[in-house]
């Protein structure tokens, strides 16, 4: 209620009946200019009570969570019975409900049964005050749907910036398969050129045979750098959905424990156990974090060679490889750690550049694809490493999720 409105009811009783008319329509012209003011904003706005009857909702709110526009219907109707088609939207409201919380926001996607198009909503609660006591709530909500699609876009022209060092990468791997299978054609021709010349007889099988499969194996990796030439340039098309990841990291656990067991390498995890969930694609995160996880595994069994089920106390594992997860400053962040040969200042520098490896037989572009991934989700990933002491990828990916206390 606003000041000049109590200041007329203490008025009223020295008042004579017109100047209570003139009063009165005061007070509801400016309850009108209220409204209006209420129903022009573009953004969403619900007006509660304390126990979370409507009060108001604006057109753009009805839009917004496609509910009725039939405004009787929301008379003395609780919020989350009005807008239960929206659960997760319901369900995170009622919670905020019943803890008592406020200034808190938190982001949500949703998919169209018709189209299959998803959309990206941001829904935030504040205190409604009137003389210093909290007699409401208002509930903003927000399509954020371009937004996200804008940031997605800027981050793929950022990718494309690569694209050339990628594509110079990919000319100079082809280079060597090229040049054995010229070199081996050439040698099969000599010999067959020669052999013509002669008797007329063809080259010995053995000689034939053993080129060919040269010439055959140089093609499969021709074939597998070009493959991995267009996973790498094709843009990533991640399906973002709201996910827990440390429940992805302990199915990942449990996947690749095996392996790790058997080599003796010790699999730890330091999760959070909260239940926190971050938009991600969970089978691009899976791969990012798979792929992490295994060359922690090869490190850790260059520096070990010696662990092996045959030959190793059971008691002793001497490689390990951490998961741990914590919250800093709003973002989720995934460090996975292990204690391995470590790389050297060169090698972390390039970790993440198209084509470069120190595998004998990697591609690449495992670490390369990983950072686009990470990138695409709106996160960051970073390396820290000491030559033979071991290295710690960190994972960072913001949690629009939580409640983040709002300025103003």
């Amino acid at each position: 209620m606003s000041r000049y409105v109590e200041r007329v009811i203490d008025m009223l009783p020295k008042l004579s009946s017109e100047e209570v008319k003139r009063v009165l329509m005061e007070v509801v012209s400016e309850n009108s200019m209220l409204d209006s003011l209420i129903e022009s904003f573009s953004t969403g706005l619900i007006l509660v009570d304390k126990k979370w009857r409507i009060l108001q909702v604006n057109k753009a709110a009805k839009r917004i969570l496609r509910i009725s526009p039939d405004e009787e219907k929301y008379e003395d109707e609780l919020l989350f019975n009005v807008i239960e088609e929206n659960e997760e939207i319901s369900e995170w409201l009622k919670n905020i409900a019943d803890t008592h919380r406020t200034n808190v926001r938190e982001e949500f996607s949703s998919s169209s049964s018709s189209d299959g198009s998803v959309r990206f909503l941001a829904v935030s609660v504040f205190s409604f005050v009137q003389k210093t006591e909290i007699s409401g709530s208002i509930v903003k909500i927000e399509d954020i749907t371009q937004q996200k699609a804008k940031a997605v876009l800027d981050r793929r022209l950022e990718n494309m910036e690569g694209l050339t060092n990628l594509a110079a990468g990919m000319a100079h791997e082809i280079k060597n398969p090229l040049g054995a299978i010229s070199i081996h054609i050439q040698l099969v021709q000599k010999a067959i050129s020669k052999k013509r010349g002669g008797d007329g007889t063809l080259p010995d099988k053995k000689f034939l045979e053993e080129h060919l499969d040269i010439v055959n194996d140089e093609i499969e990796k021709l074939n597998d750098l070009v493959m991995d030439f267009l996973f790498a340039v094709r843009p990533v098309n991640a399906k973002l959905t709201l996910s827990d990841p440390e429940e992805i990291l302990s199915s990942i656990c449990d996947f690749v424990s095996p392996e790790f067991n058997k080599s003796h390498v010790l699999l730890k995890m330091e999760l959070l156990k909260e239940k926190k969930r971050i938009m991600i694609d969970e089978k691009l995160f899976r791969q990012v974090i798979i792929n992490i996880a295994q060359n922690a595994f090869y490190a850790v069994k260059a520096k070990f060679p010696g662990c092996t089920e045959e030959n190793t106390n059971s008691q002793e594992m001497p490689g390990i490889v951490i998961f741990k997860t914590t919250i800093i400053e709003d973002n989720f962040v995934i460090s996975i750690s292990d204690n391995g040969i470590g790389m050297d200042s060169e090698t972390v520098g390039r970790i993440f550049e198209p084509y470069f490896t120190t595998k004998a037989n990697g591609t690449g572009l495992g670490m390369t694809m990983s950072y686009k991934i990470i990138k695409e989700f709106g996160g960051d990933i970073q390396v820290k490493s000491e030559k033979g002491t071991g290295s710690v990828f960190f994972i960072s990916l913001p949690v629009p999720q939580t409640e983040t206390k709002l300025l103003g």
